[in-house]
């Protein structure tokens, strides 16, 4: 093939004006208008790719999103895109682009040699292969790897931006092309709130490359403009080009994906809009305009470069001015490939149509016809250099003499249309078989609150494609209260001579013994692969298509499916329709990550929530930890002082002084209404009715299956109200769980939950010495033990503030936790600071809080469980109340034979025989010291909760052990890392077993 550019009216290029640009490190030039693939074949590039699976050259196939060979890198540095169709990339001046499959390079692919064994290597050999030796398969994953994979990610972070549009209109038009822009027009002039997208840079579609077409006594150019006036002029119509509709959902939500500044060099971009915009789009009603895809023929050697289709080589000639060859054959089933016949001999080129149907002629002298003829095989070493014509039997695809060859530097085939059924399929729609054009389409009748217009219905003809659009119009305006009676446009009908529905063309061999006949181009998929999924007995469609990987690339099947569903159903000896299609999902063409994200990243997504205190914490250079969003104190290192120092010294403090931490971020839910201790009953495993105003009590809360999903204490604040704490990370989780349970199954409990995590700011005084500080402070509640204890709250005053202390721990220490107003929660923590001042108070982190808590035996949810340990489990049974009236969630599974089993895991104590040795979380615990064949290597648990102690001089761990409650004063063995260490098991209490200190 011999791209040339030509001179033709009507094109949409500038040819005045010159754009560089380069493709696989060669410069070039081209036009304003042009797309990568044209101005590539203009400059005679035949060679754009190499094939997935042989390595074969491979060139441009298609003109638009359906081409499945030219995927090229286009950019560099952070804003490199990978595997975009050079077909739809268009033209900019500075314009950088790359293959992104031949390796090492495009001229000379590795691939290439491995395919000369293709017969080795047909559909499924990667399922056969690769087994054997066990021992060679890093090598195999290595070299594999390498092959696979179009194009490269970028590893810089993005620069550009990325914003989502929402939209609700009465009607949403998908596609641009007559019959799209008919249905805009008609929705527009009823004063109907329309939106016509399309995913081209202009309104058109396929009148751009039909320059004959006649609409209304004007060209296609006419009436494109006269449309494109007429709906500029209407306020409540909206036009979206470059905008594709990749995804329909219920309810007629429809997303598509805007490319705004692609066309642009990233030096003319506007910094203040995105690259990439999602529209969002509800629809009372959807017209789908989306037209159809020529599908092309099957036949030896069809991946040649120089190998396209019918209305590829036309629409290249008419768009871009470019002819594809000088010496071009036409294989077809239809008038197709003579509409084009006439424009390429127009443009200069030497034409011979082979027209599979016998009588078919010639419209004009300047092109030659070779009637019941079909292509056989193209030949050529690289690209297209000649082809073999055989003649074919008249009724029957099979070729009845060996033909000729013919020299041509281009072939063009077509085998019909293939409507875009996609988006109509999404949502569950399916497409039917249509004999009498050979095409899979939707109802032309459409479903509820869905139109569907022009070729997606298989009606192909122009006029007749008018005039089904403005029928299937009235009814949508019927329906949304704008009756009209509308005109259809006048188009001439030309006479048709009747296709003849061909898909793979004989060549006069049996199937796989001649010359490779592709399917799939992207996947190499071949006829004989096809029939051979077939004889290996998969039968259904889908897994035809999964053992072959038919229609697996990133154009999703386009040119290839419906071919190969012909292929399977004639291999399978059954109709076409009986085999039906693979299913449809979105998205049809790829969508970039960015448009997807939109504005929601990095503070965006996943913002960082902050505590009143936390100016004073990045004062004192406290290191920071995300927790459930939360960016909270990790520990507050002095000069010098390591993670291990610091949080060794803040323990210490805790325990033999005062400490005190920021505890803010624990969720808080206010439970209020006659019904909430009937709710908190039901809620938690254990009794609330007999809570009395002024106490707290520790609860656990259980899934369906009896399992342990969080734990809190929980204070009664007045008789019909209550302070309801959960972890800091499952805040969010727990009120979801809390209004799931009563608004589906108890919505009679009168009750109601309400956060108020952000209300309120908490500081966790902690240690001996806190309630002298905490004296200095609150004047206005008696302190003594007797009359504040353990599991007590009050409502006073701290600095003057109006407060509500609990005396709860998570520590073991005396420990009081003080709640102010949000706001004045650094007022309050600095003030408590001052006033410890003189016993050396110390601020500590969540890491320092881990280990008093793990010295005390008190879980973690999420960490000392996983989803799998019951109260029971957890050595918790006190924290049931097995003989309330009504049963709590999760009662009914902890009697379950399961949970109740002897030999589950449970939660113990580990010490190592190394004091020193500190277990590594998650490691593995068995019985054995030793993992070796015989040995008893069954995996007893794994080590939930590790730290050292300095308080104890000593390392501590909890864990998980099958039949643990049992094994107390057992040496079992720590294995993690190729180390094994000896550790005994204890009781999960290590300090104050009998907790006196906290009630000090």
């Amino acid at each position: 093939m011999s791209g040339t550019r030509v001179s033709l009216a009507g094109t949409r290029i500038d040819a005045a004006q010159t754009l560089r640009f380069s493709f696989n490190g060669r410069d070039y030039t081209g036009h304003p208008g042009d797309t990568l693939a044209s101005a590539l074949l203009a400059n005679g590039v035949r060679r754009m790719a190499r094939s997935f699976k042989y390595g074969r050259p491979r060139g441009i196939i298609g003109a638009g999103a359906e081409e499945p060979n030219a995927l090229v890198q286009l950019g560099t540095g952070a804003l490199t895109v990978p595997n975009i169709k050079a077909t739809q990339a268009e033209l900019y001046d500075g314009l950088v682009a790359n293959p992104t499959s031949g390796w090492p390079s495009l001229d000379f692919d590795l691939k290439s040699v491995l395919g000369q064994g293709s017969r080795f290597m047909p559909a499924g050999f990667y399922s056969k292969t690769f087994k054997w030796p066990r021992k060679l398969w890093p090598l195999y994953e290595t070299v594999i790897r390498k092959f696979a994979g179009f194009g490269s990610a970028p590893t810089e972070a993005d620069p550009e931006r990325y914003d989502h549009l929402h939209h609700h209109v009465d009607v949403l038009v998908v596609g641009g092309g007559a019959c799209g822009l008919l249905a805009a027009l008609q929705a527009g002039q009823a004063g109907l709130k329309t939106l016509l997208l399309d995913e081209q840079n202009e309104l058109g579609g396929w009148l751009l490359s039909d320059t004959t077409a006649q609409i209304d006594g004007r060209n296609s150019e006419a009436y494109i403009r006269s449309v494109q006036a007429a709906l500029q002029d209407m306020p409540h119509v909206t036009v979206l080009t470059r905008t594709t509709a990749f995804g329909m959902y219920e309810q007629n939500l429809v997303q598509a994906v805007e490319l705004v500044q692609d066309h642009l060099a990233p030096t003319q971009r506007n910094a203040d809009m995105p690259r990439h915009r999602l529209h969002k789009i509800r629809a009372h009603h959807v017209v789908l305009a989306t037209g159809a895809i020529e599908r092309p023929l099957v036949f030896g050697n069809n991946d040649l470069p120089g190998v396209m289709t019918v209305s590829a080589g036309q629409t290249f000639l008419q768009r871009y001015g470019v002819l594809v060859g000088k010496s071009i054959v036409l294989c077809g089933t239809s008038d197709l490939v003579h509409d084009a016949a006439e424009l390429l001999a127009s443009a200069g080129a030497k034409v011979t149509v082979a027209d599979v149907r016998h009588g078919a002629k010639a419209r004009s002298p300047r092109y030659t016809v070779m009637a019941g003829y079909g292509i056989a095989e193209a030949l050529g070493r690289g690209e297209v250099a000649r082809v073999r014509l055989v003649p074919l039997h008249a009724e029957r695809d099979e070729a009845t003499g060996p033909g000729t060859t013919l020299v041509c530097d281009a072939v063009l085939s077509s085998g019909g249309l293939s409507p875009t059924v996609h988006l109509f399929c999404h949502d569950g729609g399916r497409p039917v078989w249509d004999e009498s054009v050979a095409a899979f389409v939707v109802p032309r009748t459409g479903r509820k609150g869905v139109a569907c217009v022009g070729a997606v219905t298989g009606t192909f003809e122009l006029a007749e494609a008018l005039a089904q659009t403005t029928q299937a119009m009235q009814s949508v305006l019927a329906t949304l209260g704008k009756p009209a009676t509308l005109t259809v446009p006048a188009c001439p009908s030309p006479l048709r001579m009747a296709a003849r529905p061909m898909f793979r063309l004989p060549d006069g061999k049996a199937e796989g013994a001649g010359a490779k006949a592709f399917v799939d181009y992207q996947n190499d998929v071949s006829a004989a692969d096809i029939e051979l999924a077939v004889r290996e007995n998969y039968h259904s469609i889908e897994h035809v298509k999964r053992y072959t990987a038919l229609g697996f690339g990133t154009d999703q099947g386009k040119l290839s499916n419906v071919n190969g569903f012909v292929i399977t159903a004639r291999a399978l000896k059954r109709p076409v329709s009986e085999v039906g299609t693979t299913t449809y999902r979105p998205a049809y063409t790829p969508v970039s990550l960015g448009a997807l994200a939109g504005t929601m990243r990095e503070e965006c997504f996943d913002p960082s929530r902050y505590t009143a205190i936390h100016a004073s914490h990045v004062a004192r250079q406290a290191a920071l930890e995300p927790v459930g969003q939360w960016l909270r104190p990790w520990y507050f290192p002095k000069p010098g002082e390591d993670m291990h120092a610091a949080v060794n010294r803040e323990c210490l403090a805790a325990r033999n002084g005062v400490a005190v931490m920021d505890a803010s971020t624990l969720g808080k839910i206010q439970i209020d209404g006659p019904d909430a201790r009937e709710f908190l009953n039901r809620i938690y495993s254990n009794a609330w009715s007999q809570l009395a105003v002024g106490k707290c009590r520790y609860g656990l809360m259980l899934d369906e299956n009896g399992m342990v999903m969080d734990d809190g204490v929980t204070a009664c604040i007045e008789q019909n109200q209550f302070y309801m704490t959960t972890t800091t990370g499952g805040a969010a989780r727990v009120l979801n769980w809390l209004e799931r349970w009563h608004q589906t199954e108890w919505p009679d409990l009168k009750v109601w939950m309400t956060s108020v995590t952000d209300h309120w700011s908490t500081v966790a005084l902690v240690g001996p010495k806190a309630r002298a500080v905490l004296a200095k402070l609150c004047p206005d509640i008696d302190l003594s033990p007797e009359n504040f204890k353990f599991m007590d709250w009050r409502a006073g005053t701290v600095c003057g503030l109006p407060a509500r202390v609990f005396r709860i721990s998570f520590s073991g220490e005396v420990s009081y936790e003080l709640n102010v107003e949000s706001g004045y929660g650094q007022a309050l923590w600095e003030a408590v600071m001052a006033a410890g001042a003189e016993f050396d108070i110390t601020p500590y982190g969540t890491e320092t809080m881990h280990v008093l808590r793990a010295e005390k035996g008190f879980i973690i949810v999420g960490q000392d469980t996983d989803g799998s340990m019951s109260p029971l489990d957890l050595d918790m049974a006190w924290a049931v109340g097995m003989k309330k009236p009504f049963s709590f969630l999760g009662k009914r599974s902890l009697a379950r034979s399961d949970t109740a089993r002897a030999g589950r895991k449970q939660l113990v104590g580990l010490l190592p025989e190394d004091p020193s040795a500190v277990l590594i979380e998650g490691a593995q615990i068995m019985e054995s010291a030793v993992v070796q064949p015989g040995a008893n290597n069954r995996m007893l648990g794994h080590v939930t909760s590790s730290y050292y102690s300095a308080f104890l001089g000593r390392s501590i761990a909890m864990a998980v052990v099958a039949g643990g409650l049992e094994r107390k004063d057992q040496t079992l063995h720590v294995h993690a890392h190729g180390k094994v260490t000896p550790v005994k098991v204890s009781g999960s209490v290590f300090v104050d077993v009998k907790g006196d200190r906290q009630n000090v």
